[in-house]
């Protein structure tokens, strides 16, 4: 039989948890109990898990575990970790706003959410479904242990996508290799309609866990990371639906605007929903509404590629035959690239950016990961790597699956594009202020002349703490089709 609570108190618990709160003039005792593990959905707006939770049950445990398994493979940077304790911190205050709070918990997630279950004598697990092939097998782990001790599992797909992999294929194959025939069957799918926010949340009390982990904790932290949580998701999606959404098709190029969403590190952490945002936006219309969804339609689309591949987190989806110039062979180019060294001014501000910000322009992730690919012929794998350490919304299926696509060993119709640095700055950037903000050493040399330092004569050259390129652009191009095995 299902355990009575115990009432409700307030106070700090022995492992240091907040206990919670007291609940005037009632007792509560839950017959039946669930948990809500929380992995990579960090909201309460639009949860299809702790929806169907709270429907069933009479209380629920709000779970998230730090799984030790994730910081052992390496994915637990200090961008990430930072803008997490954020996400935590702010779930377990809208829980509390509404009579609940979050358990956190650290070690094997299987084990740990098997010890909630038991300890809240639980009879389902509720959860968003998983794409990678680490959190498929988790998940399947997880369910086997569940269905041994005669609990079960309920998983909910497009919770943090807008259409599920595996919903839309083509006749031929399992998945779509294209994006624009996949955007096409995308756009006709029919979403789930958007789930409001829950307005109480009971939790059993005889469920305790950490201390939610605190930002300032982290060490190693990028300088301006911005602060992470679905408060924060929520006020920037209305401010740039004041003051962006309708100039994004014709701005989200611009690097010098910075008129990008810049809700990737929501999207990715799961403080926003997918399905709402669509739903919003299609309500919202216009070019610039279009865009922002083609955007998210681009993420699932990554998604079903992955989870149709999975290998393809490390190996090429279409290989070229190449023979990658490694660490070894290019040490210091490589590290050239990665300090913002490179003599190229456009390059050289982005990688600063990313160090500085856990972030980068999109327009700019296209030109780095072309330089090192294309022009320093330089595996992918480096670069993802040196990405998904600082990006704070470092993804494996996007991160992974967009260095493929500049490479030209993923999905990528024109495998063999090189992006041009000096025309895509000249292009992007025009006026400079986007390596003017990046690059200080180069403030008092104007447009066009910034994109190419190495052209100045003179004192005005000599007077430049600035590098010059570490290679030339043809030349690269040449080796880079000679690979390849390219005709002019």
């Amino acid at each position: 039989m299902p355990r009575t609570a115990e009432p409700l108190t307030t106070g700090r618990t022995a492992s240091g948890s907040a206990a919670p709160p007291q609940i005037s003039g009632e007792k509560l005792k839950p017959k039946r109990v669930s948990v809500v593990l929380f992995t990579s959905d960090l909201r309460l707006h639009d949860h299809p898990p702790l929806h169907a939770a709270l429907k069933s049950a009479d209380a629920v445990v709000p779970l998230f575990v730090r799984d030790l398994a994730v910081e052992a493979a390496g994915f637990a940077t200090p961008n990430r970790s930072a803008f997490l304790a954020d996400c935590l911190a702010d779930l377990d205050a809208s829980l509390r706003e509404r009579g609940g709070r979050l358990v956190v918990r650290s070690g094997d997630l299987v084990e740990e959410v098997c010890r909630a279950v038991r300890e809240a004598d639980a009879g389902e697990v509720y959860m968003a479904a998983a794409h990678s092939a680490f959190a498929t097998r988790r998940e399947d782990r997880l369910r086997r242990a569940l269905e041994s001790g005669g609990r079960r599992l309920s998983v909910h797909d497009a919770v943090n996508v807008a259409v599920p992999p595996g919903e839309v294929t083509p006749s031929s194959s399992d998945h779509f290799a294209v994006f624009t025939p996949y955007y096409r069957r995308w756009a006709q799918a029919r979403l789930r309609p958007a789930a409001a926010a829950p307005r109480h949340v009971r939790v059993p009390d005889q469920v305790n866990g950490e201390p939610v982990p605190v930002r300032s904790e982290v060490t190693g932290v990028s300088p301006a990371l911005p602060p992470g949580g679905e408060t924060e998701g929520r006020k920037r999606v209305a401010a740039y639906w004041r003051h962006g959404l309708h100039t994004y098709d014709g701005t989200r190029d611009d690097l010098a605007a910075d008129a990008t969403s810049r809700l990737s590190a929501h999207l990715h952490f799961g403080t926003l929903s997918p399905v709402e945002l669509v739903h919003r936006a299609r309500r919202r219309g216009g070019p610039g509404a279009e865009a922002l969804v083609r955007q998210l339609a681009w993420r699932d689309f990554h998604r079903q590629v992955l989870a149709a591949r999975p290998s393809a987190a490390r190996a090429d989806y279409r290989t070229k035959g190449d023979r990658w110039r490694t660490e070894r062979t290019a040490k210091a180019d490589i590290d050239a690239w990665r300090e913002g060294r490179t003599g190229y001014p456009v390059i050289d501000a982005a990688m600063r950016q990313l160090r500085h910000e856990g972030w980068m322009h999109n327009r700019a992730r296209l030109l780095t990961a072309s330089f090192l690919t294309k022009t320093l012929y330089v595996d992918w794998r480096i670069g993802a790597a040196h990405f998904l350490y600082w990006l704070v919304d470092g993804d494996i299926a996007n991160n992974q699956l967009n260095w493929q696509w500049v490479a030209g060993t993923g999905t990528d119709t024109r495998p063999n594009r090189v992006l041009n640095p000096v025309i895509q700055a000249k292009r992007y950037d025009p006026d400079g202020t986007y390596v003017h903000r990046w690059v200080p050493e180069l403030r008092n040399i104007d447009a066009p002349a910034v994109h190419e330092p190495w052209k100045l004569l003179g004192a005005d050259r000599a007077t430049l703490d600035y590098p010059d390129p570490i290679v030339d652009l043809s030349e690269g191009l040449d080796r880079f089709r000679l690979a390849r095995h390219l005709q002019e």
